[in-house]
């Protein structure tokens, strides 16, 4: 598994590579407080892996972790049951 692993991350980073050398063009990031001077290979990347990055958080935080939580209630041992210390009530009788 770790070799397929591998190659994998051999085939993304060659990508990445082809991307970044196949944009050369000088971009110009402005933030308003920043300005940040980059390719638009290396701006492509970023923003792409940003974007793996928020989403994977974002389905990480509304469909992972309350399955997990809801997984974690469900494992625990039931509480024993309350033992009554009268005897059996009678049944209602209404007013």
């Amino acid at each position: 598994m770790s070799i397929l692993r591998l190659l994998v991350l051999v085939a993304f980073l060659a990508a990445g590579l082809v991307v970044g050398s196949l944009n050369p063009q000088k971009v110009v990031l402005d933030f308003g407080i920043a300005e940040v001077v980059t390719t638009s290979g290396v701006a492509i990347m970023v923003s792409l892996l940003a974007g793996v990055l928020l989403g994977g958080g974002i389905v990480m935080a509304t469909t992972v972790l309350p399955l997990q939580a809801r997984l974690r209630r469900a494992s625990r041992p039931a509480p024993p049951a309350a033992v009554a210390e009268e005897g059996p009530r009678p049944p209602y009788q209404g007013t």
